[in-house]
């Protein structure tokens, strides 16, 4: 990859160029300029952000940014083809014309490493233009291009005050065109909103708005010229991922007093999102709103496990039935605090007339469905889906308040739970874009990207994190096809290897965060019984395997010989190291040890059952309990599965007595908690630990793709009835059309329908139990019986609807 100095809104940054595709910027964008209400000084940007602050610096980053209303009048003279608007603003914006809001998103456009990517958003807006006076309005907010250090912050970073850049194309029915462009003509002011910050609220107050802003007849006087803030350039591009939407209201489930006497709502799910206020009352009084996961045990609100202050304020003016949501924040919460200022001499008093809770997310379509006999996994299942639709935005956040971050270590280990109930080709690929656009010089892929702020230690250089820029590209090709993503990733794939074999100590990694949040005898954090180099050695050599397939795929024969030596290299160093052959003991000989080395194929093939054995002796010997990590569990749930002890996961998670799922339900959990215990001083909505996910889908329902199939051209269907689970509903929409396994013992029989898309086939495994009785198999479109040649349990169907009964 080439790096090159270039400028960035008047910046001097140094970015990579290779991943981002050039844009025709005479068309796209016909010479607009980005435009603000003022210019920040190059004293205050702070580029990388800062993580901490120490006293010195405190007074420095407390400056606001307004958050500026934008509005520009055109005239429009003849009668209209076609007019479409290309747009972007810095951190996100919200469009109207003509006093129409401009489509339905939230926080357009998505976040990105602004060094080397802008994304923008295209709008077909014919309908909105008229003959004659044209206004286009717009309000723009931080985002992460501008965070101060006010209320809770979790990074300070300032790359300028918000900015916006558009160019309307107007089509004329007699062929000719003009465009409409952000410049120095627009104009600016303040807008309502007072604070805005991604990590610490919104406050608006209605006394300050400015009635028809964006509509004809508006009188601007008093408003500014816009300043220029730079001219457009090719890092640019059109967003291509679903967009941020509000998925889902929420209505107070129950109203109450907390022990100091505060009104708290309670809206039963913890979830992303934002407030949504109907109010009627007196002009001036402040409305204070203080969302949390948890309230305390005297029903107060503290913000400890998602960090604050972080508060949603509302001055009102006064006008009847007032309605108000913020713009530009969000924030994960199940309950609010509420707390009403009146003004002075009050003749009235100020009343809610409606609150509401609006979950937000990334829009990624929903591919799937789970549901069972077995009432306590339907609430797991429920418990994970929300830890994954409260961290799917711009990135595949941990948790959407404390961090809003893109830790990479999650987009691979919960990525297979994840597309089975959602469409994240487009995200994933996002993810992809954001990774190679982080990725250093050396070859670093970080443990976040974007990369907004360079954390210290494993918090920036983690093999296991990293290893997303290997594996992600790898999962897309497998769930979808999608080989330019291996085309597009694979310099930086290849670079990242190059960096992992810099950094090992006769081929041993050993630095990283290793098996966090593991569960061992301290407080969770950083791995305490699995030895750091085994988990990152293990995700090295796995990392070797896919990028020699991967290059395999893509032509670069010689590449492929030197990952294949590297990886040879690797397993000898680590068998030496940690494996006992004689006992068959890995390590420490905990569950992660054992579960990444079989999984990643580091022990010798002869050894498999010895070591896998000692696997499930361990477990027996500890009472079921789940001792693995974030990085671990992932490839503990594989490993069961795909050798036949689904019922030692079944014994491991269907409880409550001990630290897991049901634990987590048990004390009240609404999401998935960032620690098997659910800790209170912890994060109560995340998305790190739910791999079970998976599992749900291909164990119990039994749904995965062979080994050699792509984009389940060929899929596996074998259901495994374990525990006291009577039935199974379990549906998955892949590209290529509908996957369907719903299953039901009676008695001594069992009853399976599937679903295979067109163009696939399915190699049908009869569960043990059920191998020996008589099979028979209904066309269910045709009513036909079919013949089918069974072998060892098995036996292949191609594409249609079936009924399957074994008595």
């Amino acid at each position: 990859m080439k790096y090159i100095f270039f400028t960035l809104f008047g910046i001097i940054l140094l970015g990579c160029t290779g991943p981002v595709q050039k844009q025709n910027l005479n068309s796209t964008w016909s010479g607009a300029r980005w435009v603000g209400l003022d210019k920040l000084p190059d004293s205050l940007k702070i580029i990388p952000g800062i993580h901490g602050l120490s006293k010195a610096y405190e007074n420095k980053y407390k400056k606001r940014s307004v958050v500026p209303l934008f509005r520009k009048v055109f005239n429009v003279k003849k009668s209209i083809s076609k007019a479409t608007i290309n747009i972007s603003g810095l951190g996100q914006y919200e469009l109207y014309i003509n006093g129409n809001k401009i489509g339905n998103r939230f926080l357009s456009p998505g976040w990105t490493y602004y060094q080397n990517r802008v994304l923008y958003n295209t709008f077909n807006i014919t309908k909105y233009l008229k003959k004659g006076e044209n206004i286009i309005g717009a309000i723009v907010g931080n985002g992460f291009f501008n965070i101060n250090n006010e209320r809770y912050f979790k990074l300070l970073i300032a790359y300028g005050y918000p900015q916006l850049i558009f160019n309307i194309t107007v089509t004329y029915n007699d062929g000719t065109t003009r465009n409409v462009i952000s410049d120095e003509h627009c104009r600016v002011s303040s807008s309502p909103i007072t604070f805005s910050s991604i990590y610490g609220g919104e406050d608006y107050d209605a006394r300050l708005e400015q009635p028809g802003w964006n509509t004809a007849g508006f009188d601007d006087s008093k408003w500014k010229n816009a300043v220029s803030a730079g001219v457009s350039d090719d890092r640019l591009v059109p967003e291509k991922d679903f967009p941020l939407k509000f998925m889902q209201e929420f209505k107070v489930q129950k109203i109450f007093k907390s022990k100091s006497g505060k009104t708290i709502y309670d809206f039963g799910q913890n979830a992303s999102g934002i407030i949504s206020l109907k109010v009627t009352g007196n002009k001036g009084a402040h409305i204070r709103i203080r969302p949390d996961e948890l309230v305390n045990a005297d029903g107060e609100v503290t913000q400890l496990s998602g960090r604050g202050p972080y508060e949603f304020n509302y001055i009102l003016k006064g006008e009847g039935v007032e309605e108000w949501q913020p713009r530009f924040t969000y924030y994960g919460f199940r309950y609010v605090e509420v707390e009403i200022t009146e003004p002075e001499n009050a003749g009235t008093k100020t009343k809610i007339v409606e609150l509401k809770m609006l979950h937000t997310r990334n829009s990624s379509p929903v591919v799937g469905s789970f549901s069972c006999s077995d009432t306590l996994f339907n609430k797991i299942f429920k418990l994970i889906n929300w830890g994954i639709r409260s961290n799917m935005a711009s990135v595949l956040t941990d948790c959407p308040h404390r961090e809003k971050l893109g830790w990479l270590e999650q987009t691979y280990l919960m990525g297979p739970s994840i597309h089975y109930n959602y469409d994240i080709r487009k995200l994933y690929n996002k993810i992809v874009d954001d990774m190679n656009d982080s990725q250093t010089e050396e070859g670093l892929v970080p443990d976040i990207a974007p990369e907004y702020v360079e954390f210290a230690g494993g918090f920036r250089d983690s093999p296991e994190w990293g290893s997303a820029a290997v594996i992600v590209p790898w999962q897309l090709y497998r769930w979808y096809g999608d080989k330019e993503v291996l085309k597009r990733a694979y310099p930086m794939i290849k670079k990242y290897a190059g960096y992992l074999q810099s950094k090992a100590d006769d081929y041993i990694l050993s630095h990283g965060l290793g098996d966090w949040y593991d569960l061992g005898p301290k407080s969770p954090g950083s791995a305490q019984l699995t030895p750091k180099a085994v988990t990152a050695t293990s995700i090295f050599y796995y990392d070797l395997q896919l990028a020699s397939r991967i290059a395999k795929l893509l032509g670069f024969k010689d590449d492929v010989e030197q990952y294949l030596t590297l990886a040879d290299n690797v397993k000898k160093s680590f068998l030496k190291e940690f494996y006992d052959p004689e006992t068959g003991i890995v390590s420490t000989g905990s569950q992660t040890a054992f579960a990444m080395s079989l999984y990643t194929g580091l022990i010798p093939g002869g050894d498999k059952e010895k070591v896998f054995q000692n696997l499930v002796n361990s477990i027996e010997k500890n009472d079921y309990a789940l001792t693995s990590g974030d990085i671990g569990y992932h490839f503990l749930v594989r490993v069961l599965s795909e050798n036949g002890r689904s019922d030692i996961l079944f014994r491991m998670n269907n409880r409550t007595d001990r630290p897991g799922y049901g634990y987590q339900l048990k004390k009240g959990a609404t999401a998935l908690t960032e620690s098997w215990m659910a800790l209170r001083d912890n994060s109560n909505n995340h998305l790190m630990l739910g791999h079970l996910m998976e599992w749900f889908y291909s164990g119990l329902g039994g749904i995965y793709q062979d080994k050699n199939s792509m984009a389940y051209d060929k899929i596996i269907i074998a259901p495994k009835p374990v525990g006291n689970i009577k039935w199974v509903k379990c549906d998955f929409e892949s590209t290529g059309g509908m996957i369907s396994s719903q299953w039901k013992m009676k008695g001594e029989s069992f009853e399976l329908i599937v679903e295979i898309p067109e163009n696939s086939s399915a190699n049908i495994i009869i569960p043990k139990k059920f191998k020996n009785l008589s099979c028979k198999v209904l066309d269910i479109n045709t009513q036909n019986n079919l013949k089918v040649e069974i072998k060892d349990g098995c036996f292949n169907l191609e594409s249609g609807n079936y009924n399957i009964s074994l008595n």
